[in-house]
């Protein structure tokens, strides 16, 4: 731009001088050996500037000339690159119509001059493990690991591909590469939350839960079923490998989890069962006097007697409130079946068949009806109880 302005400059002060230089036009003498040459003023300047306008054409031409040999140099590269373009276009489009063998043959042809190579071979990998050739598969996961910044991503599609092949053992071998924390990216913990769960190890989830509550890796439902799963597991587990075993899982989990009545269920199953039937009781006494849980009812006959009056009198102050709780006046019934009381057994099995007529309740009823000589309500117990459904 700068050239142009200043021909453009010396052109107008050329027109400028020109009446002046017409008027006294001189001329020029050059003498270079044997030959001599004479001419004006103005043909010399004319020629000059002639002279610099070839030189540069002859400069533009050369360049002009060296572009096109550098570039033709690069051509098959380019060539390979936009073809590389093209497969990996192909491959997308297969891989959104869910073609498998188009799509791992055109993403691996577009992995070997892509510009990122490693989504083709993850993708091709994909398509791989769809058509169940985990050969292929395995080979492109390979060949993606050797980018530095993909290794931990090709860890953690192969965990998620073994596991939905059943292959856990294997599975968990590259879950443990990954080494799953609480500071590990989500897919990690969704992966260690499916793999944990389909290998019953419910002391590694536990250690997880709180990261995947933190980081929302699924609903809260959802979260919550897991976490009754997981600490259902572990105290039923403990209470089967000691005493010991059992004091130390109950104390692991938070206060809050220990509040929980079906957590509490178990725990005093499994004092029971190492001879701590008083501390049992002493709980479960302390978590009725906040709710009437059906875990806590259902297992209140297992474990006390006959003898335990405490939790009987605790009951008895919720006749009214619970007189249509199901699983209060089954408790009831059981209760009064230790103690022999087989009239207030059937008023309350009476009790729970209006409520809930089932089968199974109805043929308790006609039981205790049979142990009462009430043979005509007992058959028609026993009718009713072939009537049901459920």
């Amino acid at each position: 731009m700068i050239k142009i302005l200043a021909y453009v400059i010396i052109i107008l002060i050329g027109f400028c001088i020109s009446p002046f230089i017409i008027g006294n036009t001189g001329y020029i003498y050059i003498a270079a050996g044997e030959y001599q040459i004479e001419t004006s003023l103005v043909f010399g300047l004319l020629g000059l500037v002639l002279f610099y306008c070839a030189l540069q054409l002859t400069e533009w031409l050369i360049i002009f000339l060296l572009n096109i040999v550098i570039n033709s140099r690069y051509l098959p590269e380019r060539w390979r690159k936009e073809a590389a373009k093209k497969h990996t276009l192909q491959g997308a489009l297969a891989l959104a119509e869910e073609d498998w063998p188009s799509a791992e043959k055109a993403m691996a042809k577009g992995a070997a001059k892509g510009e990122l190579p490693a989504l083709n071979l993850f993708a091709a990998a994909r398509a791989a493990h769809h058509q169940k050739n985990t050969d292929s598969r395995d080979k492109y996961l390979a060949e993606a690991a050797k980018d530095p910044l993909a290794k931990t991503a090709v860890k953690t599609s192969k965990t998620r591909y073994l596991i939905q092949q059943g292959k856990l053992t294997e599975a968990r071998a590259e879950l443990d590469a990954l080494n799953p924390t609480s500071k590990s990216k989500s897919p990690v913990l969704k992966l260690a939350l499916d793999l944990y769960q389909l290998q019953d190890d419910w002391q590694a989830l536990k250690i997880l839960l709180p990261a995947i509550k933190k980081r929302q890796i699924i609903s809260e439902k959802q979260y919550e079923e897991v976490e009754h799963t997981t600490n259902t597991a572990l105290l039923t587990a403990a209470s089967q490998h000691g005493e010991q075993e059992l004091e130390k899982c109950w104390h692991w989990l938070s206060k809050t989890e220990r509040n929980q009545p079906h957590l509490i269920s178990i725990y005093a199953r499994g004092l029971c069962q190492y001879d701590r039937k008083k501390d049992a009781i002493k709980i479960i006494n302390k978590s009725l006097k906040t709710d009437l849980h059906p875990a806590l009812l259902a297992d209140i006959p297992k474990i006390i007697d006959a003898d335990d009056e405490d939790i009987r009198k605790l009951l008895a102050r919720f006749e009214q409130s619970h007189e249509h709780d199901v699983d209060y006046q089954i408790c009831l019934a059981k209760l009064a079946q230790q103690k022999r009381d087989i009239k207030v057994v059937k008023n309350h099995w009476h009790s729970v068949c209006q409520i809930s007529p089932k089968r199974e309740y109805f043929l308790a009823l006609a039981q205790a009806q049979e142990q009462l000589g009430e043979n005509a309500a007992a058959l028609q117990s026993y009718r009713k109880a072939a009537n049901c459904s459920d």
